[in-house]
C-alpha cells in the first residue's frame, strides 16, 4: 500500500476521535464536537459583549462536519443578523448562547468554551476585536481575599497620594 493511500485512513481516524460533550443551563439541549477542537480564543467585541452579557466570549471552533446536536434541536432559536451576516443560536427554554455561525467561514460553527464539561484539546490563545476591551474588563491585577466573605476576592482600590501639601488642612 502506498503513503498516499494511507493519509486518508489516519486523517479519518482523527476525525472520530473522543467527542467533547457540552450542554445548556438547563441540559434540555446537549451536544459534541470531536476532540480535538479546531481552535479557540476571547471575542471582546460589542456584539458577543451583548450577546453573553459579559465582558467578553470564549469560543471554541470546530468543523461543522465535527460537530452534531444529540438532544434538544426543537429547543434551539435563532437570531439572524444580516448587516453582520452571523447567526446565534440559543437555548428557548433558558436562554443559554449556544452556538455562533459567520457567512464567511460556513464550514466552522463557534461555540461557548463554558459550556463543555471536560477539555476541548485547544486554549484560547487569540483575542478577536482586542481594540473594544472595556476598561472595567479583568485583565489579570493582584487580587486579595475580602475579609469576611470566604472564596471572594478583589481588586483594592488604588490609593490617590497627595500632590504636595493639598487638602491637608
Amino acid at each position: 500500500m502506498s503513503a498516499n493511500s494511507e493519509a486518508p485512513a489516519k486523517r479519518k481516524a482523527a476525525a472520530t476521535a473522543r467527542p467533547v460533550a457540552g450542554q445548556c443551563l438547563c441540559g434540555v439541549v446537549c451536544f459534541e464536537i470531536d476532540y480535538p477542537a479546531r481552535w479557540a480564543w476571547h471575542d471582546h467585541s460589542s456584539a458577543s459583549r451583548r450577546a453573553h452579557g459579559a465582558a467578553y466570549a470564549t469560543y471554541v471552533g470546530s468543523w461543522r462536519k465535527r460537530f452534531r446536536v444529540i438532544k434538544g434541536m426543537a429547543a434551539i432559536t435563532r437570531f439572524e443578523d444580516k448587516a453582520a451576516r452571523t447567526t446565534r443560536s440559543f437555548c428557548a427554554r433558558c436562554g443559554t448562547p449556544l452556538f455562533y455561525e459567520r457567512a464567511r467561514s460556513p464550514h466552522m460553527v463557534n461555540i461557548p468554551r463554558a459550556l463543555f464539561q471536560s477539555r476541548t484539546g485547544r486554549q484560547p490563545l487569540y483575542h478577536i476585536a482586542i481594540e473594544e476591551l472595556q476598561e472595567w474588563t479583568y485583565t489579570g491585577g493582584p487580587l486579595a481575599p475580602l475579609k469576611g466573605f470566604p472564596g471572594v476576592v478583589w481588586e483594592r482600590s488604588k490609593k490617590n497620594k497627595r500632590v504636595d501639601n493639598e487638602g491637608l488642612f
